[in-house]
């Protein structure tokens, strides 16, 4: 392995999280800091570009909007989990950032007074979804990464797949990993270090993620000692399209769709008959699952029974409009056409509300190393995130790191030379796995995983289930220290790059089946049958997972309460 650059900030992920971090250091410190921007995809193909419903933010207090109905909605939608104090900076900062994407032309759709539009959302007690059709993230990576272009101070390193993070003591010093189209071991050094590598959907076989959302960031933090807070609140979104998973956005029911089960029926009315279809996720894929057992759904393929999203009455000019996509995606994936057709779907796992521990500046315990977007979690989203929170969570917070990323830069000397040892001993450790001998899988242990997964930490947990996933998974560990890496050509090997990832969603998700086997209560996507109520007096605390060498060691923090006390969450 050889040290092939050094840089004042590496910025570990290049989705809307990685490329507001980077601009923003570059913007602070009027292009004088030297960015590393290393992803392991090609930079536009991060999963940031397949967000969307929209982005949240207060943009019409003169209609009746205001930053505490958003706090409110935030606080009280989280199931009371997140931390106040973090989303009031949130709510009061996410406006700008709006303006800011407007100015930097991203196109977003717009009311016929030339004024920024909004839809409704689930949880969201008032319209402030700011959207571009259906293709919100797209349109704001592409906005970002066109301003971006202003920089000569940031390199990117694309197709560059990291295996460890470099630390001395406690501060980082460096990437080690390997550059997928030569398969050459590298190294780069830097100051600072931001990781914006998304969530872990990838730990289940139904889900809305990218094959490439393996928790890469999470796991690389939890193995240098920062520990993963609250993993077991992985969120559910209500609409997944049956059986590839994709999403059917949120904005579907934002621009007036209905669910119905297979009497045509619109059963959110006895469960959240003031919301309907826009109750929280948490609520409405609670909701469907019950429907679906009752005998309620439609058979579908491998199980996945569904229920119906019916979009037809909406019109062929406002699907066009504004779910485009969505109606395209139908077309494609389907062979169904939503403006005459309803579409399958069932809950599906989307996203993960835990991650990375950092505080409400972004910080680890770590000095020198920040957490942004679906990676980090300072406590915004609690138990429970509203849709159009996450695209703003990723530019509220890839501003803040990058900011502090680029004073620490500047206030600290030149980027340290990583030890030859330590490269060599990177470089060991990459060809032992090259190189591991055994008569299994790597792939039937991954499709292993998911079944696990889906079957055992789904909508609706027991302990049995639970116990059963996480003993399954210590074997699956087991079993993956006899999968070889079959494929020894250097350009571009999948398959060694799929032994770093196994490696990296069993450990996330024996931290995510740990938290939740402990957990006995029901909070926010976090719903236990066994201990179906919430119970604050027990469990108003955070989960910490702590990696050790028998598995995580759990121990908890407070939820910070500044304004609203927890009650009864109605809808």
């Amino acid at each position: 392995m050889r040290q092939i650059a050094s840089h004042d900030i590496v910025i570990l992920g290049s989705g809307l999280a990685g490329l507001r971090a980077a601009l923003e250091a570059a913007q602070v410190s009027q292009g004088k800091v030297n960015i590393a921007l290393v992803s392991k995809v090609q930079l536009m193909r991060s999963h940031s570009v397949c967000a969307e419903g929209g982005t949240a933010a207060v943009l019409r207090t003169e209609e009746g909007d205001s930053f505490e109905l958003h706090a409110w909605d935030t606080v009280k939608g989280s199931d009371f989990l997140a931390d106040q104090d973090v989303v009031d900076r949130f709510v009061r900062t996410i406006p700008e950032e709006i303006l800011r994407l407007d100015h930097w032309g991203l196109p977003w759709s717009r009311r016929s007074t030339g004024q920024i539009d909004q839809r409704p959302f689930g949880g969201h007690s008032f319209p402030r979804a700011t959207f571009a059709a259906d293709k919100t993230g797209f349109f704001e990576m592409h906005a970002l990464y066109d301003v971006l272009q202003q920089y000569d101070c940031v390199t990117r390193y694309d197709e560059w797949f990291c295996t460890s993070l470099l630390t001395e003591g406690d501060k980082f010093r460096g990437l080690a990993g390997i550059d997928l189209t030569t398969g050459e071991h590298q190294a780069i050094a830097g100051k600072a270090l931001i990781i914006c590598t998304g969530g872990a959907g990838r730990l289940f076989g139904y889900t809305t993620y990218s094959q490439t959302v393996t928790g890469d960031g999470l796991a690389l933090a939890y193995r240098a000692g920062i520990a993963l807070k609250d993993m077991e609140f992985l969120q559910f979104h209500p609409t997944g399209i049956v059986p590839s998973g994709i999403l059917m956005t949120e904005g579907c029911r934002g621009e007036g769709g209905y669910l119905r089960d297979n009497t045509g029926a619109r059963f959110m009315q006895n469960y959240a008959p003031e919301r309907m279809e826009l109750a929280p996720r948490d609520i409405t894929s609670r909701s469907m699952i019950t429907e679906i057992l009752a005998g309620h759904g439609f058979p579908g393929p491998r199980g996945l029974d569904y229920l119906h999203l019916d979009l037809t009455h909406l019109g062929a000019d406002k699907i066009n409009e504004r779910l485009p996509l969505i109606r395209e995606v139908c077309i494609h994936f389907m062979g169904i056409d939503p403006i005459d057709e309803p579409i399958p779907v069932r809950p599906v796992a989307h996203y993960a509300m835990g991650g990375i521990n950092n505080d409400i500046e972004g910080v680890t315990r770590i000095e020198n190393l920040w957490a942004a977007g679906e990676a980090g979690c300072q406590s915004l989203h609690g138990a429970n995130r509203l849709g159009c929170n996450s695209t703003a969570e990723c530019l509220v917070w890839g501003k803040i790191t990058g900011a502090h990323a680029a004073e620490y830069a500047a206030n600290h000397g030149d980027v340290v030379k990583l030890p030859e040892a330590q490269l060599q001993d990177e470089d060991q450790r990459i060809e032992t796995q090259r190189k591991r001998e055994g008569d299994e899988n790597l792939y039937s242990i991954r499709a292993d995983l998911w079944r696990t997964m889906d079957q055992g930490v789904g909508v609706y947990r027991t302990a049995e289930g639970l116990q059963e996933a996480l003993d399954r998974i210590k074997q699956l560990q087991e079993r993956a220290l006899r999968a070889p890496v079959k494929d020894q050509s250097r350009t571009y090997n999948t398959d060694l790059t799929a032994a770093f990832e196994l490696g990296y969603v069993l450990e996330i998700a024996e931290a995510m089946v740990a938290g939740a086997l402990v957990r006995q209560e029901s909070r926010g996507a976090h719903a236990r049958r066994d201990f179906p109520a919430r119970d604050d007096d027990n469990w108003l605390k955070h989960t910490l997972a702590f990696r050790t060498d028998d598995g995580p060691r759990l121990d908890y923090s407070p939820v910070t309460i500044t304004t609203w006390k927890p009650v009864e969450r109605k809808y």
